[in-house]
């Protein structure tokens, strides 16, 4: 049976230690969008006292992954960047938000936005690969 929609993700997120790991949970997620969040434990932060970078950047990552693959094919990231704008400490929650409005060929553009609340504090670019392997059950 294939799957589409918000089922994909959920599947993804269930085979996935590391988002696991990150204590990343699904906020909101239809098809071509997906928000993602999770709070900054100790074990995330640098010699400098604050989050490591790759935790915002894994957040967008798997939130433009997520939005990406919930068209009901398999779809890869062939190419990402952040840029860190501010930085985040223990016990922050941080969410990112992945729209894809259209989907027409096989490469896709994407620019998620990581926020505290209110505040912009990454801004993630992504292109992915769409593959013509159907998710299924």
């Amino acid at each position: 049976m294939l799957l589409s929609g918000n089922k994909i993700p959920k599947k993804m997120l269930s085979l996935d230690p590391f988002s696991t790991w990150l204590g990343i949970e699904i906020l909101e997620c239809e098809i071509g969008k997906c928000k993602v969040g999770l709070t900054i434990r100790k074990d995330m932060l640098n010699s400098m006292g604050k989050a490591h970078g790759g935790i915002s950047y894994s957040l967008a990552d798997t939130a433009f992954g997520f939005a990406a693959n919930t068209h009901g094919k398999y779809a890869v990231s062939i190419e990402t960047s952040i840029n860190h704008i501010e930085a985040l400490e223990e016990g922050d929650y941080i969410y990112a938000e992945s729209v894809i409005e259209k989907v027409k060929n096989k490469l896709g553009f994407n620019i998620i936005e990581v926020k505290r609340g209110d505040e912009l504090i990454a801004l993630f670019k992504g292109v992915v690969y769409r593959t013509q392997k159907d998710w299924e059950e």
